[in-house]
């Protein structure tokens, strides 16, 4: 135990570094694109649970609307 310990989260308070602008640009489109398909996610999904009741759903010969 006579090594030194590092602690990482002293490392948190130093300076940060620019980040270069292509690479600034490639991850900002790929958050872009991320949050592109979740939200045609979100919507192909939202209605599953209306649509699979109404799929299941049976009506007597009487009470058809």
């Amino acid at each position: 135990m006579t090594e030194e310990y590092n602690n990482p989260f002293q490392q948190l308070n130093r300076n940060l570094k620019e980040v270069p602008p292509d690479m600034r640009q490639k991850v900002m489109n790929d958050v872009a694109i991320a949050k592109l398909i979740l939200d045609m996610a979100v919507l192909i999904t939202a209605n599953y649970g209306s649509i699979l009741s109404g799929m299941l759903r049976t009506q007597k010969p009487n009470q058809q609307k």
